[in-house]
């Protein structure tokens, strides 16, 4: 259930084609920022504006004066970027997303309907379709020791070659305040994480994340 297909709406995001040949989502980071470039060439010009050389934004975007955005960036259709937010690049923020006030964003792909509303960090992530992080919650993209991140579900393990791999979340997941999840991180379609989490390795589509050792299928 952690394959591309079994976590993630490809109809609700411009970048669909980025997963092509691809098994799992954090395939994508590598390729992100130059996909991002090629792709902003292709957009229409009468529905986005390239406002400084490879960031491009959708004309009914909202844009707060003082957001800060690195290229290369699209901000799609709908999307609102609030008073502070700083995008690192390398970033997509899908049609209707939010990008919250002293969000940071780097090297990410939100999907459409994303909400990253209040003081949080999203780093080398993908958010599937109408994810919801809570206030302060983080993506943690690299390990302590500095190793190559290792995705692991249960005795499983999932090389992924890359020392920064922030959280893989599936669509509709519920991320409470203040949790933060360690590199590698993936969570399935509708799972729910309690505030205040310290999330490591795999929770499973429609599962509630009470802590490490109470992990509960929603019935």
């Amino acid at each position: 259930m952690y394959k591309i297909d079994e976590m993630l709406d490809l109809s609700k995001t411009i970048a669909k084609d980025l997963f092509c040949g691809k098994t799992y989502a954090w395939e994508i980071l590598p390729e992100l920022k130059d996909y991002i470039v090629r792709l902003g060439a292709t957009l229409p010009k009468d529905e986005y504006d390239e406002v400084s050389e490879n960031v491009w934004i959708a004309k009914d975007a909202k844009v707060f004066p003082s957001a800060y955005i690195a290229a290369p960036c699209i901000i799609d259709h709908g999307a609102e970027v609030r008073h502070c937010a700083f995008i690192r690049g390398s970033a997509i923020v899908g049609k209707g997303a939010v990008v919250g006030n002293s969000t940071e964003l780097k090297n990410s792909l939100l999907f459409d309907g994303v909400q990253t509303p209040h003081y949080n960090y999203v780093g080398d992530s993908v958010l599937g379709y109408k994810s919801h992080m809570g206030a302060g919650s983080i993506t943690s993209n690299v390990k302590s020791d500095k190793t190559l991140v290792v995705i692991k579900d249960g005795e499983e393990s999932i090389e992924t070659q890359r020392k920064k791999v922030g959280a893989m979340l599936g669509d509709f997941v519920e991320v409470g305040c203040n949790s933060v999840l360690n590199p590698g991180t993936v969570l399935g379609r509708h799972a729910s994480v309690y505030p205040t989490s310290c999330v490591r390795g795999t929770v499973p589509e429609n599962a509630i994340y009470k802590d490490k050792d109470n992990i509960v299928i929603r019935k």
